[in-house]
């Protein structure tokens, strides 16, 4: 069921929630939080039908902000919100509200998001696209206990996760992390399996890959090793190398869903490693609401320690090319920290 809902108010849009659910004969009792996505009108399609798909497993009240910048002068100093109300099959196993804001209300989202909040729910605030650079300031992330952004969506994700690093507060988390969940479970679980001593690594991915970074990073911070970054065409992160006592470790994925596990003394295992869907690491992200402290600790580590083996300052973000720049071999700057990459002195293949 949808209603839609021209020049409203908050106290308007609860009314249609209500009276949605009774037509349709759905309770608002089995909703477990409520869920901000903040979008644009592009990106506004695919980040729902990722909504609705995580909501099979986390029922929730999802509010999507989308900012309507007017072209007139007359317009943009006119508040104005347009709602349409979806219960039902039509907003998954929750009930959805998109809010359309414009002119002034641009600047007051947070006071038409706040009636509607689900009353002693958590709140988590997702940023499909344009994250502001402190999530926990964002007057629309203050309201959240979690808040999700996605560095891959940026213009430019290495300096993204920089700006992660220099702001970050307890609740805040990347979809870039989630991506990785499988590779540091898979190689957790292989250190596990021959108990020795890690005395460096390689990540293996393609050029600005924030989660390429955030492995590297992930690894260095907990193994306290050397780690270098190179770069693959892709897709994604395609390969790791672990050098320990018991021999190399090797994790490789070339083609983005079936990797091979290889160890010394043992035989080379197919490990199942597809690039996951936005519904998968949304749906993920809203398992734990506490935070996450292991992902903080990769991030902080990778700006305060990575890139600098000699004593040598890391090079600054704004010297490196631009994402989609060509750089030869020889000429390919080092990646220091999450500005760049977490490795003692990464090389560009």
């Amino acid at each position: 069921m949808k209603i839609d809902l021209t020049e409203t108010t908050a106290s308007k849009i609860n009314k249609a929630l209500v009276q949605g659910r009774r037509a349709v004969g759905t309770p608002a009792i089995g909703m477990v939080l409520t869920l901000v996505i903040v979008t644009d009108e592009e990106n506004a399609y695919d980040a729902l039908k990722a909504a609705n798909e995580a909501s099979r497993e986390h029922p929730s009240r999802t509010l999507v902000v989308i900012k309507r910048v007017s072209r007139s002068p007359r317009d943009r100093a006119k508040a104005r919100l347009d709602a349409e109300v979806r219960v039902g099959t039509d907003a998954g196993t929750g009930e959805t509200v998109v809010l359309r804001l414009y002119g002034e209300a641009i600047d007051h989202a947070q006071s038409v998001v706040l009636p509607l909040l689900l009353p002693d729910a958590p709140v988590v605030v997702w940023w499909a696209v344009n994250a502001p650079l402190d999530p926990a300031q964002d007057p629309l992330g203050a309201l959240a206990q979690r808040r999700v952004t996605d560095a891959y969506a940026s213009e430019e994700p290495i300096r993204e996760l920089s700006a992660r690093a220099d702001t970050y507060t307890p609740g805040d988390t990347d979809l870039s992390w989630t991506r990785i969940t499988p590779w540091r479970s898979m190689l957790a679980a292989a250190l596990d399996q021959s108990p020795c001593t890690v005395t460096s690594a390689v990540v293996e991915g393609e050029e600005f890959n924030p989660s390429c970074e955030l492995l590297a990073m992930w690894l260095a911070s907990r193994l306290d090793v050397p780690v270098q970054r190179t770069v693959s065409a892709g897709p994604g992160l395609t390969a790791v190398r672990l050098e320990s006592s018991a021999g190399t470790i090797v994790l490789d994925r070339a083609d983005g869903s079936l990797a091979t596990l290889s160890m010394r003394g043992q035989p080379d295992r197919a490990v199942a490693l597809k690039r996951r869907e936005t519904a998968e690491l949304l749906a993920e992200e809203l398992r734990r609401l506490d935070p996450d402290d292991i992902f903080a600790a990769a991030l902080k580590y990778g700006v305060q320690r990575i890139g600098e083996p000699d004593g040598q300052p890391a090079t600054p973000a704004a010297d490196r090319p631009a994402a989609g720049e060509a750089a030869d071999a020889g000429d390919a700057p080092a990646k220091p920290a999450a500005k760049k990459a977490p490795a003692k002195k990464a090389t560009a293949k």
